[in-house]
């Protein structure tokens, strides 16, 4: 089974990592707007420290970004170039409600995403937005303490309710949650917590949790009364767990691991809370936070397909004797596989570990598949007119799409699409950072914010042009 000829093929990005104009028409202040590049980040991002306001002495690398928000036109020009059938973006909350619980949304924020998904439109591009990537009006986040509040089920709900009533003839495939399980390893950018040192951390983590999975099936329900064409996801930081050995107690360790992760998936999938979940939760003495009709909405109102990220598989390793560490995508860290190389941030390359991942993904939920994130992460040199001859990406990228085509045309996975990470350059999620670039598209600005923001076509670009134009069959 080859590839579909409507095969959506494209690119990612996330608004607080691209659009910039963070305080321009009306937008309020995120939880992502004040995170700082540098030292603090990762603190601020864990919820250990606290920052519900910007300073001086603080680069906001989201704050100006890559000034897409000035620059989309252009942009989604390039995207077309290329061939891109599919364009999956974020919309910043804080763009439609400011402060998160107005009685009325924000008209400016509305029209400028009007005026992107027209531009999506004009070029053949088919929109996949995520309603919430890593955005959390700050006001919610001082005012209740994020989604640590059952109050934010209803204010998401009604900001979801404003995009699928506004954008209903415009875009038709939406997800409900970036990456839901990173609120587990960064609970500040994933869910807006901020953990007082009285607090029991695991209880705020999974309440917050539990009201994150309750507000994607009501606006899952809210999307299919509004417009039954559309098609609702939910969108999962993947990647396999190895066992280190093949000593049992490895193996069983990979095994929690990885449904740590799956439990997210199963109550968006098959509608509710897996067994090894709620004993693990009567154990460690955590109690959801059940509201009457919870049972019935996770249960009657799962997702159309499942998304995910992949950039490397994990290993687990029970032998406190194994010291060597590998970093990951957003604080997933995991015992070195010695059989892999890794990237210049130390995120181990593993090609098959995507096959590996789509083959446990699809056998598990047997829904439709999208591959919304891969992508290197790596420092480009540019030529003196911004030239990139990225070699390494498209090897990267080439070796990740033949495993991709494989678990489609051998394994028999269903696969809607595959938009890759950063399709233009941005600002790193995790570290804040411009040096680490993924995209197609190279942008003069540096990790300071310097730069003349200048977009210049890389030799990935005319690569991955030649690869959408034929479906994935030359990848040379």
């Amino acid at each position: 089974m080859p590839l579909k000829k409507d095969f959506l093929w494209g690119g990612a990005t996330a608004a607080n990592q691209c659009e910039g104009a963070f305080n321009k028409d009306g937008k309020g202040l995120a939880n992502v707007d004040v995170m700082p590049h540098g030292g603090d980040r990762f603190p601020v991002g864990m919820g250990k420290m606290k920052m519900f306001e910007c300073d001086d002495k603080h680069f906001y690398p989201s704050h100006e970004a890559i000034d897409m928000y000035h620059n989309f036109k252009e942009d989604i020009a390039l995207f077309a170039e290329m061939g891109f059938k599919c364009y999956r973006l974020s919309i910043a909350w804080t763009r439609i409600f400011p402060n998160g619980d107005e009685e009325k949304p924000n008209e400016a924020g509305l029209k400028f995403y009007d005026d992107l998904f027209d531009e999506c439109l004009k070029h053949g591009i088919e929109p996949l937005v995520t309603i919430c990537h890593f955005d959390v009006p700050m006001h919610l986040i001082k005012t209740i303490g994020g989604w640590r509040s059952r109050l934010m089920v209803d204010y998401y709900a009604k900001y979801a309710e404003v995009l699928f009533e506004r954008y209903k003839n415009k875009v038709k495939y939406w997800l409900t949650f970036n990456e839901i399980n990173i609120v587990l390893h960064f609970p500040f950018m994933g869910a807006g917590l901020y953990f007082e040192e009285s607090e029991n951390q695991e209880q705020v983590k999974f309440q917050a949790i539990h009201h994150e999975l309750v507000a994607s099936s009501l606006v899952t329900k809210i999307a299919r009364e509004i417009n039954s064409e559309f098609k609702i996801g939910c969108m999962l930081a993947a990647g396999n767990t190895y066992a280190y050995t093949s000593n049992p107690d490895d193996v069983w360790e990979s095994m929690k691991r990885d449904r740590s992760n799956y439990m997210f998936i199963d109550v968006q999938s098959r509608g509710a809370y897996p067994s090894y979940a709620l004993k693990q939760f009567e154990k460690k003495g955590i109690e959801i936070p059940w509201v009457n009709g919870d049972v019935e909405l996770l249960k009657d109102y799962t997702v159309d397909f499942i998304s995910f990220s992949y950039y490397s598989s994990r290993v687990a390793s029970t032998d406190a004797e194994v010291t060597g560490k590998t970093s990951g995508n957003m604080g997933f860290f995991a015992v070195k596989n010695p059989y892999l190389k890794a990237s210049e941030w130390g995120w181990q390359i593993d090609p098959l570990g995507l096959r590996i991942t789509m083959n446990a993904l699809y056998d598990r939920y047997q829904k439709p598949l999208f591959i919304v994130e891969n992508g290197l992460g790596a420092i480009d040199v540019a030529d003196e007119v911004g030239f990139v001859e990225d070699d390494y990406r498209i090897s990267y990228l080439r070796e990740h799409i033949k495993a991709m085509i494989d678990a489609v045309e051998i394994d028999g996975v269903d696969l809607m699409g595959y938009t890759s990470w950063g399709c233009i350059d941005l600002v790193s999620a995790s570290t804040g950072e411009m040096s680490k670039r993924y995209g197609y598209i190279y942008v003069d600005k540096d990790d300071s914010g310097k730069g003349s923001f200048r977009r210049t076509k890389k030799k990935s670009f005319y690569w991955y042009k030649k690869v959408i134009a034929t479906n994935g069959a030359d990848l040379s």
